[in-house]
């Protein structure tokens, strides 16, 4: 009996452990993800969206950073660099900070950031980096696979919650930037805000109805400057901006007064933006009302570093994706696309 007994014990072990990412909580509330580096490490840290409740989620020596909700709220994906390589890579954790591991076993040759969910929570969309080479290279991917596409050369990808296109953003050449579209089905690519509207978009984030995005803009040309403080007086320049989906509507919601802002994200529910913003030497967190221009600071809190608080990602149960979307949610799957064709195009 007592030989049933430890191996009924080991069996359950056994299967919790395995199906322990099943029963991760998503929270019942809205929560905020975000980096800080307020005790001298990047770290990634939630707090409620009036910025109370700030805590610690990973809780490591490494630098962990760019964290991202899955639609359901269940788990994290997030960038760290805790394998001692000194390379960024994709990891995921429970909404607790538990049960981290790694997206790839595979050993990296170049950083992987930026990363995005498809909204039915099974394919996700990154950026990669080498620093031999400047240029970054945008790569979709499926849990539980080795295994990236390549696609057209865009970064700070975001997945539209309908689940057809990833917006980011491509830059031409140096005096330019812009937002672009690239479909998932068929890979092509659009980009409906002209650059005689803003020279300068990136950083785009979706509204959880897919008809607008939030994202960082400059309306001017970039000058060829040697000193320092000339080109942060260009820069200082960037801010956030709001626009429709097919590019009508553009709205500045940011003041170019002061320091840049940068890496907005929309809330779930539409009404509001945060966005990253230094103060008094060291970055911090805000959130405006789109309609009212009301501005929330939500975290204070200083470190030894500049950059003390960065990014952030938002979820709010209320809004939610099934983990099995509704078939007018999300158009196409990247599985059933594999399916028709195993090169992923027409």
């Amino acid at each position: 009996m007592k030989l049933k007994a430890i191996f009924f014990i080991i069996l359950l072990t056994l299967i919790y452990g395995t199906i322990s990412p099943l029963f991760a909580k998503a929270p019942t509330t809205p929560k905020i993800l975000f980096t800080s580096s307020r005790d001298g490490n990047r770290e990634v840290y939630m707090m409620n969206p009036d910025g109370s409740e700030q805590v610690n989620l990973t809780q490591h020596p490494a630098g962990d950073l760019g964290a991202v909700w899955s639609p359901t709220g269940d788990q994290i994906l997030f960038v760290s660099d805790r394998q001692g390589t000194r390379m960024r890579d994709l990891y995921l954790m429970n909404p607790d900070g538990t049960n981290v591991r790694r997206v790839f076993k595979k050993k990296i040759t170049a950083w992987r950031g930026n990363a995005t969910w498809s909204p039915d929570g099974k394919h996700f969309a990154y950026v990669t980096s080498d620093r031999t080479r400047p240029k970054t290279e945008l790569y979709l991917g499926t849990f539980g696979e080795e295994d990236a596409e390549l696609l057209p050369h865009c970064a700070s990808p975001a997945w539209s919650p309908d689940g057809s296109e990833i917006a980011c953003h491509i830059s031409p050449h140096p005096q330019t930037s812009r937002l672009t579209f690239i479909s998932v089905r068929t890979r092509e690519v659009e980009q409906p805000l002209p650059t005689k509207a803003l020279r300068w978009q990136f950083q785009p984030s979706w509204s959880a109805s897919g008809d607008r995005l939030a994202f960082s803009g400059i309306k001017h040309l970039l000058p060829v400057i040697l000193d320092r403080d000339l080109h942060n007086a260009w820069r200082d320049n960037q801010t956030i901006f709001i626009v429709n989906r097919d590019g009508t509507g553009l709205r500045q919601l940011v003041k170019e007064d002061g320091p840049y802002a940068q890496h907005p994200v929309l809330s779930p529910d539409g009404e509001e933006v945060l966005y990253t913003q230094e103060i008094n030497g060291h970055s911090q967190i805000f959130k405006i009302h789109i309609n009212t221009g009301v501005q929330t600071q939500l975290t204070h809190i200083a470190g030894p570093f500049r950059r003390t608080n960065t990014g952030g990602d938002w979820f709010d149960p209320a809004f939610a994706l099934p983990v099995s979307p509704k078939p007018e949610l999300l158009t196409t799957t990247w599985g059933e696309m594999k399916k028709e064709d195993p090169d992923g195009r027409k």
